[in-house]
């Protein structure tokens, strides 16, 4: 357990201390915050309404999604994971690490944005402070998961980018960010079922915010907290000690299996 803490506060340090990371975790999305306080806001005044929710999945997935898989790929590239292997270290440890890390961060840039939208840019704060916390914590834990499985499965940085762009991208335009999932055609409207923003907006709405939602948000919590549960589970499975290893424990695309509750709830809510 002590060599576990030391492990943590190393890591939670460099996400301080490492340029690319502090960029990642704080300077990005707060930049980003600020930039939709004031522009977005101005254009589109409703979007104070679900402006503290919205920013906080974007300071989450920036996190989680952008900057937690480069890591991983590059300290197994590295051998690093192969000495942590020969001391005896478990990949649970490996991955919990940097998984648990990245989730305080995201906590971190996530309660600065919901402490200051509301005197800076008039942003609606949630009627249910606890159950607001709560979906952020779990948002923040499953897009960790995900972001552990891309850099598990990813080759090299390159792939990383690749696989986390194909969730951050639509994310951004159908997961109710930026324009709420009532105003996305129908015929649309089913793919954003696909994506985990999606489901922590109509989270956020349904229980914190006391909105009237498109989706059922206990069921969206639901598909939350298995994909996420599925996703670290996956990655501790197809996890690669060495990128010399071609001996794999399971094939990659095994990791789709992640996506099963998504999939399950584009039946149950339609």
């Amino acid at each position: 357990m002590t060599a576990f803490a030391h492990h943590f506060a190393f890591e939670f340090k460099t996400g301080l201390r490492n340029a690319s990371l502090l960029f990642i975790n704080y300077l990005f999305p707060m930049l980003f915050y600020a930039m939709m306080g004031i522009v977005m806001t101005a254009i589109n005044p409703t979007f104070k309404e679900t402006m503290i929710p919205a920013m906080v999945v974007f300071t989450i997935m920036a996190s989680t999604l952008l900057g937690l898989p480069n890591p991983l790929v590059e300290s197994r590239a590295a051998g690093i994971y192969r000495s942590f292997k020969i001391n005896g270290v478990p990949a649970l440890s490996i991955l919990a690490i940097p998984v648990l890390t990245t989730v305080f961060h995201a906590l971190i840039a996530s309660s600065i944005v919901a402490l200051t939208a509301t005197p800076l840019f008039q942003g609606a704060p949630p009627i249910h402070w606890l159950n607001f916390g709560l979906i952020t914590i779990l948002t923040a834990s499953t897009c960790a998961a995900i972001g552990a499985l891309i850099g598990v499965v990813s080759t090299d940085t390159r792939a990383t980018v690749l696989w986390s762009q194909l969730i951050f991208l639509p994310s951004m335009l159908l997961g109710g960010l930026m324009l709420p999932l009532s105003q996305i055609p129908e015929s649309i409207r089913p793919f954003s079922l696909l994506l985990p923003t999606a489901h922590a907006m109509q989270a956020y709405l349904g229980l914190a915010y006391n909105q009237p939602t498109v989706f059922n948000p206990m069921t969206s919590v639901a598909i939350l907290l298995t994909s996420g549960l599925l996703a670290f589970g996956l990655s501790i499975y197809l996890f690669n000690w060495d990128t010399q290893n071609s001996a794999r424990r399971g094939h990659p695309v095994i990791a789709l299996i992640a996506l099963a509750p998504y999939v399950a709830g584009l039946f149950l809510m339609r």
